[in-house]
């Protein structure tokens, strides 16, 4: 089993790209193996890695399909309904809360920051 070639950040190679270069570009890795990482060194933690694809071998991104469509828009709406009051709030519930705004504070005030 070879190793992988590690390159230093910002130094790869033209035909290789991570994830998310091959998603601006409209395309994903499609089931082919790495074929290289990045390494960023750090101070007190172990380096940063990603990992390289090539770009010949990578596949145009699956379009969204009306049963995908659908069930995101519904993971969305239960993120944005308040689990006490039922109602859709209009954005995202934050986790911290666990409710919307007004029903996490029903006097109207909050903790003055």
């Amino acid at each position: 089993m070879g190793a992988l070639p590690v390159y230093r950040w910002r130094l790869a190679p033209d035909g290789l790209a991570t994830r998310r270069q091959l998603r601006a570009r409209g395309l994903r890795p499609g089931g082919q193996p790495v074929a290289a990482q990045l390494e960023q060194p750090r101070r007190r933690r172990g380096p940063l890695v990603a990992y390289l694809y090539r770009i010949d071998l990578a596949k145009p991104v699956r379009p969204m399909t009306p049963g995908r469509i659908a069930a995101l828009q519904a993971a969305m709406a239960a993120r944005r309904t308040c689990p006490s009051c039922r109602r859709d709030a209009g954005y995202c519930i934050p986790p911290t809360l666990g409710m919307c705004v007004p029903c996490a504070y029903p006097d109207g005030q909050r903790d003055a920051a």
